[in-house]
């Protein structure tokens, strides 16, 4: 393998999104937590919904899984109804967030401005950001990828220091490969987070060199280790097969191979 995953320590990442009760996340990781490699060789990160978080993070206690919310507010407290904080997901033991998923920006609004004042907060917290990035099949038909992923990139990471850069997960996420069965190809995957990673090196190319970057888009078990042997992909955000533990399981032993 080139350089790449070699040197930087892939992440599998697990989104439930609006899936599993407390019960149903019990379950899941009752049967998963097993399955895993005592050292998984990769970074193994669940991100449950928020009622879920203090069930898996008591089960994965000691176990080397970080557990990740799936959005979270900039701001520490104040009159933000239904929001939640970085202080308040650092309290439960949560060592990760997932900030700026296609599916905050499209259906709830959320904004490039709002993600730079979120991506600061947690890294200030101490948590793992991982930020999603990706273009629409319009802006993909349109040749636009290139300009939407700067355009994105460098306005959410705008108030992360140079230093921090490398602290901070990004997921490329193409829209059009999200829940659609459709996948970008390892070629089209690559090229796009090869485009992220020159963005991040216009900053600095230390960071662009230690930084991970993901793929996220109907990642399943059949086509895991084909995308993940690419030397640019550091890992994947997992969505529907992140729900059934078998499947997920072999999806991070994918990333061993």
């Amino acid at each position: 393998m080139m350089m790449g995953m070699s040197s930087r320590r892939a992440v599998i990442a697990a989104n439930w999104k609006m899936h599993k009760t407390v019960a149903e996340a019990g379950e899941f990781l009752d049967s998963f937590l097993p399955r895993l490699d005592p050292d998984p060789g990769a970074d193994v990160v669940i991100c449950p919904p928020y009622l879920a978080l203090a069930t898996a993070v008591e089960a994965c206690a000691g176990g080397g899984v970080t557990v990740a919310a799936q959005n979270m507010h900039e701001e520490p407290e104040g009159a933000f109804t239904g929001e939640v904080s970085a202080p308040m997901l650092v309290e439960q033991g949560v060592g990760g967030v997932i900030l700026g998923h296609s599916e905050r920006r499209a259906y709830f609004a959320e904004t490039d401005e709002a993600l730079a004042r979120k991506l600061p907060a947690a890294l200030d917290a101490g948590l793992l950001p991982i930020l999603c990035v990706g273009e629409t099949e319009a802006q993909r038909d349109a040749e636009e990828t290139q300009e939407v992923l700067r355009t994105q990139l460098e306005a959410d990471l705008a108030a992360v220091p140079d230093e921090a850069l490398a602290n901070v997960v990004i997921a490329y996420e193409p829209v059009w490969a999200i829940g659609t069965g459709r996948i970008a190809t390892q070629e089209q995957a690559a090229e796009a987070i090869g485009w992220a990673r020159s963005i991040v090196a216009d900053r600095s190319e230390a960071a662009a060199d230690a930084i991970r970057i993901l793929y996220g888009g109907s990642v399943k078990p059949d086509n895991a280790a084909e995308l993940l042997e690419h030397d640019q992909i550091d890992g994947a955000l997992v969505g529907g097969a992140s729900l059934d533990p078998e499947a997920f399981a072999a999806i991070v032993a994918a990333a061993q191979a």
